[in-house]
C-alpha cells in the first residue's frame, strides 16, 4: 500500500483544506416584469412573478 514518504506541514494541510469552505455570492438576474434583482428561477419578493405570469399576490401598501 502506498504511503507517503514526507509529512504534509499543518499549514500545508490547511490551506488545502481551506477550499472546501468558499462560497461565491449569488447569481442575481433582473425581474423580467419590474427589474428588481432576484435569484434566479425563484418567484420575485417585489412584485410576485415568475416567468411572466403572477403567482403570488403582493399586498400593496
Amino acid at each position: 500500500m502506498a504511503v507517503p514518504k514526507k509529512r504534509k506541514s499543518p499549514s500545508r494541510r490547511n490551506m488545502r483544506r481551506a477550499n472546501h469552505d468558499k462560497r461565491s455570492a449569488p447569481d442575481l438576474s433582473a425581474c423580467s416584469n419590474c427589474g428588481e434583482l432576484t435569484l434566479s428561477h425563484r418567484v420575485c419578493p417585489a412584485c410576485g412573478h415568475y416567468r411572466q405570469r403572477q403567482i403570488v399576490e403582493i399586498a400593496s401598501e
